[in-house]
């Protein structure tokens, strides 16, 4: 398998996370503006964050979570390219991933309820620990 295909699903998942940072940007630049927020105010998001509506921060939050897990991810995808482990069921494996990452992102950001929210991102888990624990055993057994 050549690394261009094997690769799509990373080259996917990081389009969708700078989608997830426009979406951030076009709804909490507004929020901020109308809650007269001074950009200085935001050095410390924290220290601002419950003046504005849960569904902007629940797209900044989403937008940070696509900076958590998924790099175990895209490590795992290009140790697999680099080092012989490129397979059709690595490849399946990785666009389930990156699908049930983007699923999570607009449950987060348009359902709002967590259980959905955490079944999506425990599936999404194991599928991610299963590419590793693939790649484990061919290279350690």
């Amino acid at each position: 398998m050549t690394h261009q295909p094997f690769l799509t699903p990373v080259l996917i998942l990081i389009c969708w996370t700078l989608i997830m940072w426009m979406w951030m940007y076009l709804t909490r630049i507004p929020a901020m503006q109308a809650a007269e927020i001074h950009p200085d105010e935001a050095r410390h998001p924290h220290t601002y964050g419950d003046r504005l509506p849960s569904n902007v921060r629940a797209v900044a939050d989403n937008y940070n979570h696509l900076h958590e897990q998924p790099t175990v991810f895209y490590a795992l995808m290009l140790f697999a390219a680099s080092t012989g482990g490129a397979s059709a069921l690595l490849l399946n494996l990785a666009y389930v991933y990156v699908g049930l990452r983007v699923v999570h992102s607009l449950v987060q950001v348009l359902v709002r309820q967590v259980m959905p929210r955490f079944l999506i991102f425990a599936v999404s888990s194991l599928v991610l620990i299963s590419m590793a624990a693939s790649q484990a055993v061919r290279v350690f057994l």
